[in-house]
């Protein structure tokens, strides 16, 4: 049998557009869960910004910008805007949805980044981790965030608040 974390893993972002619409039909926000929880998820989408900024995916362990204060912190800036928008949503079983799926997928995510990272730069990763190793000296580029392509979780903040703004004034 495959390994069911390789799995999830590799299929996270259209679990994610499964669990996104089943989530988005579920929601019954309020202009007052709408306005706290997307707040909480620009946050949420701001650090995913400043995460995308700094990295050199698969080129370098990066450990600059968050990177210096926590590992991975694109999962971070994800968790922080899925509790935002289940807040908006303002519905226990969209919670319960995001949780489980951040829960899942990102453990899984994780796991395998980590191994990547291991296998791919072996002791230079092995020293970010302890911290021994801070380059702290590469600034933000915006370039870099839009090599990323940190603008699709952009675009995908902006419909997500979209389409709650939306139920929110049809109820």
């Amino acid at each position: 049998m495959a390994d069911p974390m390789l799995w999830l893993a590799r299929r996270r972002v259209t679990l994610g557009f499964v669990c996104g619409a089943a989530a988005l039909w579920l929601a019954r926000p309020t202009w007052a869960t709408w306005a706290v929880g997307c707040g909480i998820a620009l946050v949420g989408e701001l650090v995913r910004i400043w995460a995308a900024g700094h990295l050199e995916k698969d080129r370098e362990v990066t450990s600059s910008g968050p990177y210096r204060f926590m590992e991975h912190p694109l999962y971070v800036g994800s968790t922080i805007m899925g509790i935002g928008f289940a807040i908006a949503a303002s519905h226990l079983v969209v919670a319960a949805l995001v949780g489980l799926y951040l829960a899942a997928t990102l453990a899984a995510a994780m796991r395998r980044e980590q191994s990547f990272l291991e296998r791919t730069f072996g002791d230079r990763y092995q020293a970010y981790r302890s911290g021994r190793d801070l380059d702290q000296a590469k600034r933000f580029s915006v370039d870099r965030a839009r090599r990323n392509r940190e603008y699709r979780a952009v675009a995908g903040f902006v419909a997500v608040a979209l389409v709650l703004a939306a139920k929110a004034a049809m109820r």
